[in-house]
């Protein structure tokens, strides 16, 4: 066999938005319509199977992030055939939310919701709006009563309580209802008043499979770091100094347990089981925690804040990767754990601080991302990944935001975005990032207007 039946693509000169228009051929190419609308199988390749179990609705890897990327290929390019990609996806996702029975933001319901708000802004469809309203009035409804205050799941983190109250608060400004915000505050105490909060399961819910019942958990999406980010945000609300305290509590054990190198930080997976174990993307690692320590700065304003995220930037450049694998950044490409969550971190770091550095280390991590993309069957791109750390000979390629090739196209969209401020246009964040969604720094804003 010629090596050019084996490399992933016969050029790597390829833009990000290049790129992600091929991502999107990919997950076209796994549409399926039905008498609702359409959704994307999870892997369309020949007996391919996905990572994650089958979430066909999901923000995390089905329908509800398949169609942001849409609406955002759609704005990147001025293309409307992606627009019908995005509506017709929406229209599934209207007709059949009321199967779910997951509230959070990415597995259930709040991540619907988002998705039917964008898609309604996006394609001035009031009937999806509708629908977010409906959401966001089941998920209200469903709040529970207890002893020690109002929740939905016995679990704070990002992947339970915290969603859901990020979820609300974005619902109560876009539809003008102030119970909605009234109900996440009052939630959000709940949370405030654990220790050190959110960063060990106990009886606050299921520890995933893959960790210790006992482990404790400093990162985003089932830590201690997106719990204080949640509590920073409400500060930043309500100017409630208890949330603030709770939230400076969770940093304050983020840095404790942190390993610290001159002007470089990494933070442990999980403890003690895990403490040399670290992780550097979005779910566990320092571009999760990374955003923690943003949001703190943002509402709080100390410089101390602005520090550690640039420590935690450093400790990620300074590990060598792209181009090093390591125990906490094997091969995987997506945004949870892997190269896309780096891109987004570091886009991010460019719009807040204008520093060239950060965009620039963006873009090598886009090309490496590029370089590692296949069209064998010229389908289009997909991205092939051990998604799982502890079995790295089970891998795959997947549609969705989260695990695959929506995600990864979002993230190269971002960075398309970034390095045009003369045509800066907003793009799709979800709740949890803190980083400008038009993701350009004003001092580039104002050299394009000159």
């Amino acid at each position: 066999m010629s090596l050019d039946r084996i490399r992933p693509s016969r050029s790597r000169a390829d833009s990000p938005l290049t790129a992600a228009i091929l991502a999107g051929r990919w997950i076209r190419s796994a549409a399926v319509d039905d008498e609702h609308g359409r959704y994307w199988r999870a892997n369309p390749d020949s007996r391919g199977r996905s990572a994650v179990s089958p979430e066909p609705l999901s923000l995390y890897s089905g329908a509800a992030g398949i169609v942001l990327f849409f609406l955002e290929l759609a704005a990147a390019t001025g293309h409307e055939a992606y627009l019908e990609d995005a509506r017709l996806g929406a229209d599934r996702l209207a007709a059949t939310w009321r199967s779910q029975t997951d509230l959070t933001l990415y597995h259930g319901l709040t991540g619907t919701m988002i998705t039917l708000i964008e898609a309604g802004w996006a394609l001035g469809e009031s009937r999806y709006e509708a629908e977010a309203a409906a959401i966001a009035e089941t998920i209200a409804s469903r709040a529970r009563r207890t002893g020690d205050g109002v929740g939905w799941t016995l679990e704070p983190s990002q992947r339970g309580d915290g969603g859901i109250i990020l979820g609300l608060l974005r619902a109560a400004a876009h539809f003008g209802v102030p119970a909605y915000q009234d109900l996440a505050i009052e939630a959000g105490l709940r949370v405030a008043r654990l220790p050190v909060p959110g960063h060990g399961f106990g009886n606050c819910g299921e520890a995933p499979a893959d960790l210790p019942p006992d482990a404790v958990t400093p990162g985003f999406l089932s830590g201690t770091a997106g719990t204080a980010f949640l509590l920073a945000r409400l500060y930043g609300l309500t100017d409630d100094r208890r949330f603030l305290a709770a939230a400076r509590s969770g940093a304050d054990f983020v840095r404790a347990v942190s390993s610290v190198s001159e002007r470089c930080a990494v933070v442990p997976h999980h403890l003690p089981q895990g403490r040399g174990l670290y992780y550097l993307g979005f779910c566990s690692g320092s571009a999760g925690v990374a955003r923690m320590f943003y949001e703190l700065y943002r509402v709080a304003g100390d410089p101390a804040d602005l520090e550690w995220l640039e420590r935690l930037a450093n400790g990620i450049t300074g590990s060598g990767v792209p181009y090093r694998q390591t125990e906490g950044f094997w091969n995987v490409v997506c945004q949870c754990c892997g190269t896309a969550g780096l891109i987004e971190l570091f886009v991010g770091l460019w719009a807040v601080t204008g520093e060239a550095g950060h965009l620039e280390y963006a873009r090598t991590l886009a090309a490496n991302l590029i370089g590692r993309a296949t069209d064998h069957d010229g389908t289009g791109y997909r991205w092939y990944q051990a998604y799982r750390r502890l079995r790295p000979g089970e891998v795959t390629a997947d549609t969705g935001y989260m695990v695959g090739a929506a995600g990864i196209g979002a993230a190269l969209l971002h960075l398309d975005a970034a390095g045009q401020p003369d045509l800066a246009r907003r793009v799709i964040l979800l709740p949890d990032n803190p980083f400008p969604a038009i993701p350009v720094p004003p001092s580039a804003l104002r050299r394009a207007d000159t």
